[in-house]
């Protein structure tokens, strides 16, 4: 590397009595950090300031890039304030990037023929793709994956291709990889390292990563490279030859193989570079010219880095700020100086929180690794502990709840074992909930801004913060990658209740009320639309907005359980109710790991004729799906393309069948045993009761799934008090148990009431879902809710049973209109050609069937076809020195 000499001065200044002017090259994400520091420091009062930008938009968030295709349009990604720059006076120029500097003159000259002189210049020009030298790599079709143009350059090509090929398996090219999925594509990744992420992620997170990536669909080749692209005649890409001599057939090839630094201005005017690029700068982003700072990731640092993420970059911005507001009387003293950053990053990647931190390969001398993984769910966990019981880093693929807390804590030894740390809850001896008391006030909370939980707390109990967007404001935290957001709410709150202040208890950023709250809102105003609900309600600065991931969902779900009382439409795709769904909900059943879907039809109460049996056998035959029988007494049918959906579900209506809702949030079944029919033992008809129970609540919606079942004596063969509700035959009619759950987290379901006929039994099944409707939280079965509501089943059993808030009749009557209502999703949908439309696999050619779909024959039926995941055992050191 270029070694940097001795500034002789500081940068120099104007002559006196005129206004010195700074010049920055480029507008990037970190270009306008520098630019919001300049403004906060003064200076944009003191100098003139000119910004020569090469792209036709403003500075726009590039981490969220990947949202475009996800409806967010290139304004939303806006970084500035469309007010900011005439605010301070900032002079800037789009589409004119500089093509030269005289440092003798102290000029820039644009690709207009502008010409500024400058008494300071940033070059914040970031860096280019990487494109590997491949034969064709020019051809039609082939892309990067780096600005918002590019972006829409990939999308108009898309619209006539069936497959395309991202090289580059890291952070932008799994990005990359999931907006061609999302424009229908059958996707393939080709990366050159053994592993998806090598940089971030070791062996067993590459391993875990990879397992959940191929089980949405897409097709991973690691250990290989590109060698050719093959066009036709016409100059287009028609396939991709990699180093193993194996060849993808492609429409479209999506280059994402890293970045380099763009440095030719620099290298133009003379300024060192390094010897792997990068303009050479010291810790004040200085280069050998006082008058030239660099910052981001055209610059080298004075530790000989190149930094590709975004907060290194905004810390050499405010550093670089600093040091011209001190040379121009504008600031209180320059910043600390840039001499390497934290390398700590959480992302969700096609839907898969990936995240790292600290020493995450485990290269420290003596360090020992304390690892959990677990294949089936794609969780993947590893903490690096120190021979002195500190934590060094850690790894964390698909679960990373922890990174908040955990990141922090790196460098100090944890007040619980690391064991602890990464175990699942539920899991013996684990999980430890350490929350932000656990924390000193030098553990920095917000990496992009350098932002420490004493910082946070400053914000909230000396400048009166209160809200989540007021913390934001006030320190920059959580504006960046947004990853520290959970751990920002946590301190926050934490303050607001030592200082007796009032926590905003709000659903997210978008809505300032409880999932509660919007359900007595949407209910008293009779709102129809998430639309009305966000204008009318939402948090002013999300108002006209789109929402988020949690309210969207949520919101639908409000909706869809109280359509029939407020007059919405019940059927969830239609209109803005589609954008509303979460996954399953989209085409009316799961997805499943090899991007087809799986079908269940509802036999209520588990009981079935021979006839149904017969059809239900014939359609798994034809359609070649694989079927297994339940727990919850049903039977599922496995791997149907999307476009074939419809087919299915057409043979199965007819016979009698309907929508058996396991893909949505709604109640999947009663089971029952045969009860007093048939059993000896049996003291009521348990059938009679689980499908009358099962009729009547067939598609309601809920905050989480529900699942009953009925048991026709004290035997308890059908499981009752593991189910949400649960309904067990005595001599003298029903008892009903309330709050149970089986899975990770199993719990007992609660006595509500004895020996109640039967209608007594389903006019309180009507008042306690309806009443856990109208209070739980997003995501919140009945059991956690029982635990967690005020006064628990004590208040529950008053409210339901004795009617001690007087909502009884309201409750039923909900409930009432909910059976009145209630429609088959399935058949509602094969009678409209307009919704029949959605169930393609490809929107650009809907006859085509998905061609990545596909099985091999197992026991006499099918499974996916998917490739195996194979490799060296991951090493973990012990104690004793060894590895297993």
């Amino acid at each position: 590397m270029t070694s940097m000499p001795p500034h002789p001065e500081a940068t120099p200044a104007a002559a006196p009595g005129t206004t010195p002017t700074l010049v920055l090259i480029g507008h990037g994400m970190v270009g306008q950090r520098f630019l919001e520091e300049l403004a906060d420091r003064g200076v944009t009062g003191r100098a003139r300031v000119v910004v020569l930008c090469e792209e036709p938009r403003p500075a726009y968030d590039r981490v969220q890039l990947t949202s475009y295709f996800a409806g967010r349009s290139p304004d939303d990604l806006s970084l500035a304030d469309p007010d900011f720059m005439a605010r301070h006076g900032i002079e800037l120029h789009l589409g004119d990037p500089a093509t030269a500097v005289d440092r003798t003159a102290r000029t820039v000259t644009a690709r207009s023929g502008l010409t500024v002189r400058y008494d300071a210049l940033v070059l914040a020009t970031g860096s280019y793709p990487f494109v590997p030298p491949v034969p064709g790599k020019d051809s039609a079709g082939c892309f990067v994956y780096r600005t918002i143009e590019d972006l829409l350059a990939i999308e108009e090509y898309a619209e006539n291709a069936r497959t395309g090929v991202v090289v580059g398996g890291g952070l932008l090219g799994l990005e990359a990889a999931g907006a061609l999925k999302g424009l229908g594509l059958r996707t393939h990744i080709v990366e050159f390292a053994p592993r998806l992420m090598a940089l971030q992620i070791d062996e067993g997170g590459g391993r875990a990563l990879r397992r959940t990536v191929e089980e949405m669909g897409l097709e991973v080749h690691t250990g290989v490279g590109g060698k050719e692209i093959v066009a036709d005649g016409a100059g287009a890409v028609t396939a991709m030859g990699l180093s193993d001599d194996s060849r993808i057939e492609t429409d479209l090839v999506v280059f994402s193989a890293g970045v380099r630094p763009r440095d030719q201005l620099a290298r133009d005017c003379g300024l060192p570079v390094g010897d792997r690029g990068g303009i050479v700068v010291d810790e004040r982003c200085r280069t050998t010219d006082p008058a030239v700072y660099a910052i981001g990731e055209c610059a080298l640092a004075a530790d000989g880095r190149v930094y590709g993420l975004v907060a290194p970059g905004y810390d050499m911005a405010r550093t670089a700020a600093a040091g011209l507001a001190e040379a121009l009387g504008a600031g209180a003293g320059p910043a600390d100086g840039f001499t390497g950053a934290d390398l700590s990053t959480k992302l969700k990647l096609l839907g898969v929180d990936v995240a790292s931190f600290g020493d995450a390969h485990g290269t420290t001398d003596g360090c020992l690794d304390v690892v959990y993984s677990d294949a089936r769910s794609g969780v993947y966990k590893k903490l690096v502990i120190g021979t002195e019981g500190e934590l060094l880093g850690g790894v964390l693929v698909g679960d990373a709840e922890a990174y908040g807390m955990l990141r922090p804590l790196t460098g100090s030894v944890p007040p619980v074992s690391p064991e602890q740390l990464v175990l699942p809850a539920g899991a013996e001896g684990g999980a430890a909930a350490l929350g932000p008391s656990a924390l000193p006030d030098s553990a920095v909370l917000c990496n992009c801004h350098n932002v420490t939980k004493g910082t946070v707390r400053a914000a909230v109990t000396e400048h009166s913060c209160g809200t989540l967007p007021e913390v934001k404001k006030c320190t920059k935290a959580g504006t960046g990658c947004g990853s520290c957001v959970k751990s920002l709410t946590a301190v926050m709150n934490d303050e607001l209740a030592a200082s007796g202040a009032t926590i905003d208890t709000g659903l997210c950023g978008c809505f300032p009320h409880t999932r509660a709250e919007l359900y007595e809102i949407v209910r008293t105003l009779r709102l129809t639309t998430f639309a009305a609900l966000l204008d009318s309600h939402g948090r002013p600065e999300a108002r006209n907005g789109d929402g988020c991931e949690i309210c969207k969902p949520t919101v639908g779900s409000i909706i869809a359980s109280l359509a029939p009382s407020v007059g919405a439409d019940g059927y969830v795709l239609d209109g803005e109710q589609a954008a509303l769904q979460d996954t399953n909900d989209h085409f009316l059943a799961n997805l499943q790991r090899n991007g087809s879907y799986s079908i269940v039809p509802r036999i209520p109460g588990g009981e079935i004729t021979p006839e149904k049996l017969i059809v239900i056998g014939e359609v798994a035959r034809d359609f070649g799906l694989y079927t297994k029988i339940t727990g919850g007494q049903r039977i599922d049918l496995f791997g149907a393309r999307v476009d074939q959906l419809p087919q299915v579900w057409a043979r199965l209506v007819d016979a009698g069948f309907e929508s058996g809702h396991a893909y949505g949030k709604a109640l999947r079944t009663v089971k029952s045993c045969v009860g007093q029919t048939w059993c000896r033992y049996g003291v009521q008809d348990s059938v009679r009761m689980a499908i009358e129970l099962e009729l009547r609540y067939r598609g309601l919606r809920s905050p989480h799934k529900l699942k009953s079942a009925v048991s026709g004596c004290a035997r308890e063969c059908a499981e009752a008090r593991g189910k949400d509700f649960g309904v067990i035959a005595t001599s003298n009619g029903w008892n009903l148990y309330v709050g149970g759950n089986g899975g990770a987290d199993p719990r007992h379901a609660d006595l509500l009431a004895q020996d109640l006929s039967d209608a007594e039994l389903i006019r309180l099944i009507d008042r306690f879902l309806m009443f856990y409707i109208r209070t739980a939280d997003r995501l919140e079965r009945t059991s956690a809710w029982l635990e967690r509501i005020e006064g628990g089943l004590d208040h529950v059993r008053d409210v339901v049973v004795h009617d001690s808030l007087g909502l009884c009749d309201e409750l039923e009557a909900l409930m009432a209109a909910h059976v009145t209502h209630y429609r088959d999703e399935w058949a509602e949908t094969l009678a409209d050609p307009e919704r029949l439309a959605r169930f393609v696999s490809f929107v650009n050619a809907p006859d085509a069937p998905d061609p990545s779909v596909r099985f091999v024959p197992e026991r006499d039926q099918v499974k996916p076809d998917l490739t195996l995941l194979a490799g060296p055992t991951l090493p973990v050191r012990t104690l004793e020195g060894t590895s297993v």
